[in-house]
């Protein structure tokens, strides 16, 4: 088994309809707006960001994000991601009642080195780490949608 390696499955349920969170999560550089933990996002070129994300371990991430999939009508945003993780991200939007469910799911390497260095003992705070971005994540784009 490659301890570097992660599979990440999120489900949010929100207060929206599905077109309109998939028109937010498609903005990727207003993240930063309603996520705290991704710290800033530059756009490269007409097809790809970089991000930095801090969560409460005292580390930033900086990952280029490509755009692999945009689908508005299957409500699939897709994108390779490259840096200190590689692999790939995904976010399916759909209808639940009368709002929305987005399930993201994430398969990344971990490139970074002290990560690497730490993966086995690290395994256990680097997936509650993650748990606990997703989880403010989540709070962030319902606050925001219901605030519009």
């Amino acid at each position: 088994m490659d301890w570097s390696h992660y599979r990440f499955v999120s489900t949010w349920d929100l207060p929206a309809p599905p077109a309109v969170v998939y028109a937010h999560l498609e903005r990727v550089e207003h993240y930063p707006r309603w996520w705290p933990q991704v710290r800033e996002v530059t756009s490269a070129d007409e097809s790809s960001e970089t991000a930095r994300i801090r969560s409460l371990l005292p580390y930033t991430l900086v990952v280029t994000l490509r755009a692999r999939r945009r689908d508005a009508p299957g409500g699939v945003l897709e994108v390779s991601l490259t840096g200190d993780l590689d692999g790939w991200a995904r976010w399916t939007v759909e209808p639940d009642g009368a709002g929305s469910r987005a399930t993201y799911e994430q398969e990344v390497v971990v490139r970074r080195g002290l990560m690497r260095v730490l993966a086995v003992p690290g395994r256990p705070v680097f997936r509650a780490n993650h748990a606990l971005m997703m989880r403010a994540g989540r709070r962030g784009l319902a606050a925001r949608l219901e605030a519009v």
